[in-house]
């Protein structure tokens, strides 16, 4: 399966070379190990991650998570039991813009079961099934993320710190992407496709704000209004 990614790619070869080795030194623990990100898209380039999923049997088998250069790229090596990730995929969480690209477009470098595939099916199929209120539901939480990060945004601002309130105003443009992808159930490869996507990564202040209202109107007309009674709160 190793002909399904771009082996001419520095970051192919590492990816090869990482499953060549996983799969020698824990050949019982692992049950699949799958290539995720731009590489399995095919269109890496020069400063790309190589990210790469192993899925194994037992918690605590197989290679630990890292985050580590490897001959200059940046590896992200995640690892989780086949019964944890298919409980990730039948999940939709706040996360699920930037965690759905994974889900369905991961590339098996060692997959003799067919683990990935049946990833990918039941995750679809959990969106098939899920209802709005879901969505609406996630989303809702991360429109109150990215508020109070505008909201923090503009009081830095107005105190004349300026660094941080950039920050902030990164926060809010990801949060606002986020839920502009869960009311239309669209998913991104990344933060950065994200913002650029929604047409939030040159957004200030005051378009965010903008942004905000709008969403706000748009999940209270949907029954999921972002302000409420206490009792509203806890129900």
């Amino acid at each position: 399966m190793l002909e399904e990614i771009d082996l001419t790619s520095p970051r192919g070869r590492l990816a090869e070379r990482l499953h060549d080795v996983i799969e020698r030194r824990w050949p019982a623990e692992v049950h699949a190990i799958g290539v995720y990100g731009s590489v399995a898209h095919g269109d890496d380039h020069d400063g790309s991650d190589v990210n790469v999923q192993v899925i194994t049997y037992r918690p605590g088998a197989g290679p630990k998570p890292v985050l580590r250069r490897v001959d200059g790229i940046l590896v992200d090596l995640r690892v989780t039991t086949g019964d944890e990730g298919m409980r990730q995929a039948r999940e939709v969480t706040p996360r699920w813009p930037l965690a759905a690209d994974r889900l369905v477009s991961t590339r098996p470098l060692h997959d003799p079961r067919g683990w990935f595939g049946a990833r990918r099916d039941a995750h679809l199929a959990r969106l098939a099934e899920a209802r709005p209120p879901e969505f609406t539901g996630a989303a809702r939480h991360d429109w109150e993320v990215a508020a109070a990060a505008h909201d923090r945004a503009v009081r830095l601002a107005e105190w004349y710190e300026t660094d941080a309130a950039l920050v902030m105003i990164a926060e809010a443009r990801l949060y606002a992407a986020l839920v502009a992808g869960l009311l239309s159930r669209t998913y991104f490869r990344n933060k950065a496709d994200a913002v650029k996507r929604t047409g939030l990564a040159g957004a200030d202040v005051q378009e965010l704000a903008s942004v905000l209202k709008a969403q706000a109107e748009d999940l209270t007309g949907r029954g999921c209004p972002v302000d409420g009674s206490l009792r509203d709160l806890l129900s």
